[in-house]
């Protein structure tokens, strides 16, 4: 299994449901240290979601609005999901390789819960060929 490395840009989240049925979101992934720093710092809504990676916390300090985290293993499966009011420090989670954020209650409209999976599609994804899961 090599490891795919990301690069900051836009792509596609798909949600991948129980029954197979697939939701598409824009995505914009953040894999520099710039950009994961910035995150949603200083936006008033976000279109679609945010990976960062790596990343196994987030806070939302400075945040103008509430967000909903989903917390990814090494293959994209959800860990963990929790929505977050600005001005609040999320603990790391100990499996955590990424960091999905989204506004606050669009997670659960896509299916975005704990044992979903999510792919990552459309050239977000650097050296190693096309875009698609980490493995």
């Amino acid at each position: 299994m090599g490891r795919r490395r990301w690069r900051d840009g836009a792509g596609v989240l798909v949600v991948v449901g129980p029954d197979g049925e697939r939701v598409r979101v824009p995505l914009e992934v953040a894999s520099s240290y710039r950009a994961r720093t910035k995150g949603l710092l200083g936006r008033d809504s976000v279109d679609g979601a945010m990976l960062l990676t790596p990343a196994s916390g987030v806070h939302t300090f400075r945040m103008r609005m509430g967000i909903d985290v989903a917390y990814l293993d090494r293959r994209l499966n959800v860990i963990a999901v929790r929505t977050m009011r600005p001005g609040r420090l999320g603990l790391p989670r100990l499996r955590a390789r990424h960091v999905l954020e989204a506004g606050a209650g669009v997670m659960g409209e896509w299916g975005v819960r704990v044992g979903a999976r999510v792919e990552v599609v459309d050239g977000a994804a650097g050296s190693g060929g096309g875009a698609g899961r980490q493995d």
